[in-house]
């Protein structure tokens, strides 16, 4: 294994996903399982177990370079109703079962696609049918992803209407001519007026989205956007190392050329990139809360999508693609608008592949996730899942020990800057062996 890690912090970037984002990989999920969806919603779930909602909304201005998301940038006016249309209809769908019976969500996540690409009276309309069907009002976290560009005040006002209390800026980069070159649809002088906007309609949490490793992204580069980034200074700021998927447009502009390394820092020069920003956010008063985000105020600022989700929450995804997970059940929708629309139209749940998790499966998806915050409590998997972890994977974490990238102290694993900058790529040695893959999606 860490020969492997090791190896790879010296590579450079080739195609494929380096994210990990559930356990078991999604390779392994299958049309043959939809079933076992089915079953999951004719029963009442496990007490206790928190709900979310997720809503795909996949439209945007344009479609970036790096983008291996689901979306649609042709779409006019009333095929866009037709679509929240059929989502309201899935969920509509769903409510009725046993699963959700008498629940009301935790939280409420609307991603893309860009949710912001929606107009303020579509963005009403949609919460306010969703609101009808499965109320919100105890929903501890509504949380919006936003393209800069959209976002005048009108709309910045009716996202804070509906309820919205994190919004996510993706930023990625400060400087227009990187934005252009990865077919970003902005430009530096919205995020500045956007994020005027944002903090003038007193969002509970405001968040913005950095990308290390960008198509001509350069080291003078990146210390600017730290120190832009600085000038802002938002509740938090989520780092990611750019990664190229095969279903984007830089992988088909490699295959085309022949090229087996992407155009793109190495690992190891974003992986140095993202340690920069981590010191010095924290030079500046910010606490690094995983591999990813680093928050001002750790009491205040929570990500409790991201928590309850690592937690074994149930999540029930709405929309084309979008992924959900209920009751130790993994699936995803189906991935072409189309033939979402038409099994929606149909009465159909409009499933594309599933998975149904057994007891180990579910503890070690929690486990690796949960190791991406940067320390693992033991004591909670020994009364959750009645598992010594400490034991279970004493050969991992001892070989990961002897390479200086985490510690076990206390009943806690803890990871070392270094470990958690490469976190993703350490979790593949506590897969089960069947599990083990190159091709995680």
């Amino acid at each position: 294994m860490s020969d492997a890690a090791t190896t790879e912090t010296k590579k450079a970037t080739q195609a494929g996903n380096y994210f990990i984002s559930n356990y078991p990989p999604f390779s392994f999920w299958s049309e043959e399982q939809k079933s076992e969806v089915l079953n999951a919603f004719e029963n009442p779930p496990a007490p206790g177990t928190p709900l979310g909602l997720y809503h795909h909304i996949p439209f945007c201005r344009k479609r970036c370079h790096f983008c291996y998301f689901r979306v649609y940038t042709d779409k006019n006016a009333d095929e866009i109703k037709e679509y929240l249309d059929c989502t309201m209809r899935e969920l509509e769908m769903l409510a009725g079962q046993p699963l959700l019976a008498g629940r009301k969500p935790h939280f409420v996540y609307f991603g893309g696609g860009t949710p912001s690409y929606l107009s303020a009276a579509q963005l009403h309309e949609l919460t306010d049918r969703m609101k009808a069907v499965l109320p919100w009002d105890e929903a501890e976290e509504v949380a919006f992803e936003c393209e800069p560009g959209p976002l005048n005040a009108g709309k910045l006002a009716a996202i804070k209407e509906i309820g919205v209390t994190r919004v996510s800026l993706g930023i990625e980069n400060f400087d227009d001519r990187i934005l252009e070159i990865n077919g970003r649809a902005h430009r530096s002088k919205e995020v500045w007026r956007a994020y005027e906007r944002a903090q003038a309609e007193e969002f509970e949490q405001i968040n913005v989205d950095l990308i290390a490793g960008m198509l001509e992204e350069t080291e003078e580069n990146w210390q600017k956007n730290i120190v832009q980034v600085l000038k802002l200074r938002p509740d938090s700021i989520t780092v990611y190392q750019m990664e190229i998927p095969y279903n984007t447009t830089i992988y088909k502009d490699m295959q085309a050329s022949g090229a087996l390394v992407a155009p793109v820092a190495d690992w190891e020069t974003k992986r140095r990139w993202v340690k920069d920003a981590f010191a010095e956010l924290e030079r500046n008063g910010y606490t690094i809360s995983s591999g990813y985000t680093a928050v001002l105020d750790p009491e205040k600022t929570r990500f409790i999508y991201r928590d309850a989700l690592w937690g074994g929450a149930d999540l029930v995804g709405l929309g084309v693609a979008s992924f959900s997970h209920v009751q130790g059940v993994h699936y995803q929708n189906l991935t072409e608008i189309d033939d979402y629309t038409t099994a929606v139209e149909a009465g159909e749940m409009p499933i594309k592949r599933a998975f149904k998790t057994n007891e180990e499966e579910r503890m070690i998806r929690e486990f690796i996730l949960q190791m991406k915050l940067g320390h693992v409590e033991a004591g909670y998997f020994e009364k959750k899942f009645g598992v010594n972890i400490l034991e279970r994977f004493s050969s991992q974490l001892d070989e990961l020990t002897g390479e200086g990238l985490l510690d076990v102290m206390k009943g806690s694993i803890v990871l070392k800057r270094d470990g958690l900058l490469c976190v993703d790529n350490l979790l593949h040695d506590f897969f089960l062996e069947q599990h083990k893959t190159d091709r995680i999606v």
